[in-house]
């Protein structure tokens, strides 16, 4: 029988492939609404790029977090990222959520949520800063700095999906820890 209701919550540094890895899996989990893929309201304009979230000017997202719309939200990089509350109806009615956010975050959910697993996506230093460069978003100075931000993600509810091959080996890793999750599993690393 499935596990009901969990939060799988998606770490680590920019360039790891987060966003790629999620949308590759949004693309090959069943499309039975046992999961849902969360987009993610960002202090950003909709066409600056990268991944499909819902623009919010600042002064609404501020307005939004005293009105506790959102059940996580965090500053990064100079904006502003929030997770909808209505996520929590959704765990309970037993679905997978699943939801890119920053480490200040973790605890937060654990204190909140029954049921938390976090999978920590990560890629050897080379690999990021070719991923950074190619994204051509930021100034070597930006990237130098991202690259130097290292933070370890440390719990028994922390997985590791080392994302340094092929896009389809990354989201086979990341798929199979999901469906491990949500069947209540406590699988090993995906290396």
């Amino acid at each position: 029988m499935p596990f009901p209701g969990c939060l799988i919550l998606v770490v680590g540094p920019s360039g790891a492939g987060k966003d790629s890895l999620m949308s590759g899996a949004q693309a090959q989990l069943p499309r039975n609404g046992r999961f849902r893929f969360v987009r993610r309201y960002i202090t950003r304009p909709a066409e600056a790029g990268g991944e499909d979230h819902i623009p919010i000017a600042p002064d609404v997202f501020q307005k939004l977090v005293d009105e506790r719309f959102f059940c996580l939200h965090w500053q990064a990089h100079d904006l502003l990222y929030g997770i909808p509350v209505t996520i929590n109806d959704e765990i309970l009615d037993g679905r997978t959520v699943i939801a890119n956010v920053s480490r200040s975050v973790l605890d937060t959910a654990r204190t909140n949520f029954p049921y938390v697993r976090i999978i920590n996506v990560t890629a050897p230093p080379d690999i990021l800063a070719a991923r950074l460069h190619g994204r051509g978003r930021e100034s070597l100075s930006d990237v130098t700095k991202r690259l130097g931000r290292s933070v370890q993600v440390a719990g028994n509810d922390v997985f590791e999906v080392v994302n340094d091959g092929s896009i389809e080996d990354g989201i086979r890793k990341f798929t199979t820890l999901i469906n491990a999750f949500t069947e209540g599993g406590t699988p090993a690393a995906a290396q």
